[in-house]
């Protein structure tokens, strides 16, 4: 097990009507003007915005409002978030939405503090020194960026989607009532499931050893995620369904299950690309690569593949042949995809991919052929080709 440090400074408040601390959980914050970051019209038609709103009005908070995050969001939708809080003395970001709210917001409140062109930090040309102070309300259960250090941004321009990581964005609060993701459309109900269980599976698939701890976590998680979004497939309005996968996304991605590993990540490099060409829902996007990679990877450390196949997904291990069981297990995974209606293969994502088309996809994963992805196996522009070849 590697050294690591664990830190998790943001306050849950979680269950039903959870959302009514709004007001109580930013005035602790001392904060003068609050922006309200959105996305759609589902917000203000369920009727969360209203109370979010009155919450603030009788705590005596300033707010100004900014809707339109739309998935992948878009560097535009910062900028335009920017300018509006230097406007109107902003200095403190409440996110109503999911992990593309959450990730704007976050972009956003690096705008408001760094000397630089925001992108710039996206890009890696400037480090972050600062973020304005964050809360969220979360509406949909996937991307975990509510307890994460991380975001992810959409540049329009060469549709570039990239991830700026640092301590300064993870949020003050998060609010979370399961009772908020009821209205989720069913593919993205899973969608979230899915990507709540890569977030997990990018730190598992590694190459230490001596982890028993955390990987115990891991696997209980994955399997939580799994029996879950089974359920969610024919009862979505059932409560405890929704609060195991709500309380498991925060889990997959605040750091807990990479305690003590170095994660791998290639596969949220390879969707990233698709997302950012192809604007496809993140956790589909995920899907639709994560077998073509485990396929192509893992012969780097067969037994890995074969402890995942057995303590997530119930394979019986085949002791005489390791990768008999490691590639049943690859197949487990991308069956119980398909049966929540996630694709396994980029074709059903809608997209047909044309050879000039993976060429362009890795060479800008590669960014431009100056890095490698992945640690549980190295993978140079090259490899990254194959993988997608594999995958449409």
């Amino acid at each position: 097990m590697k050294n690591f440090e664990y830190y998790t400074p943001t306050k849950v408040v979680f269950g039903k009507d959870a959302e009514a601390q709004t007001g109580s959980l930013i005035q602790a914050q001392k904060c003068k003007k609050v922006l309200v970051h959105f996305g759609g019209s589902s917000a203000k038609q369920s009727g969360l915005l209203d109370k979010v709103f009155d919450s603030l009005t009788d705590a005596e908070i300033e707010y100004v409002t900014l809707g339109g995050v739309v998935p992948n969001p878009r560097l535009s939708k910062v900028y335009e978030g920017i300018d509006l809080c230097k406007k109107e003395n902003v200095d403190f970001i409440l996110a109503v939405g999911g992990g593309s709210v959450i990730d704007s917001a976050k972009a956003i409140g690096y705008g408001m503090v760094n000397d630089c062109d925001v992108w710039d930090l996206y890009e890696g040309k400037a480090k972050a020194t600062g973020c304005l102070p964050i809360g969220v309300i979360l509406t949909i259960a996937a991307a975990g960026s509510e307890m994460s250090s991380s975001s992810v941004i959409t540049k329009e321009e060469g549709w570039l989607k990239r991830g700026c990581n640092t301590d300064y964005s993870r949020c003050k609060f998060a609010i979370m009532n399961p009772e908020l993701t009821y209205t989720l459309p069913q593919y993205q109900t899973e969608s979230g499931c899915t990507d709540i269980l890569m977030h997990t599976m990018e730190r598992y698939f590694t190459t230490e050893r001596s982890m028993e701890v955390t990987d115990s976590i891991s696997e209980g998680l994955m399997r939580t995620v799994i029996h879950n979004a089974k359920i969610l497939m024919h009862k979505p309005q059932c409560y405890d369904a929704r609060a195991e996968i709500m309380w498991a996304g925060s889990l997959s991605h605040n750091g807990l299950t990479g305690c003590g590993s170095v994660g791998d990540w290639s596969c949220h490099q390879l969707e990233h690309e698709l997302g950012g060409m192809f604007d496809v829902a993140h956790g589909a996007g995920l899907s639709a690569v994560w077998g073509s990679w485990a396929r192509y990877v893992y012969k780097a450390d067969v037994m890995r593949f074969v402890q995942f196949a057995v303590n997530v997904l119930g394979v019986s291990n085949d002791f005489k042949d390791p990768e008999k069981t490691a590639l049943e297990g690859i197949k487990a995974m991308e069956n119980f995809y398909q049966c929540i209606g996630m694709p396994t293969s980029i074709r059903e994502l809608g997209v047909e991919l044309t050879d000039e088309q993976i060429h362009e996809l890795a060479y800008k994963c590669s960014f431009k052929k100056t890095r490698t992805i992945g640690n549980f196996q190295v993978l140079n522009m090259e490899d990254i080709e194959k993988i997608y070849i594999l995958a449409r």
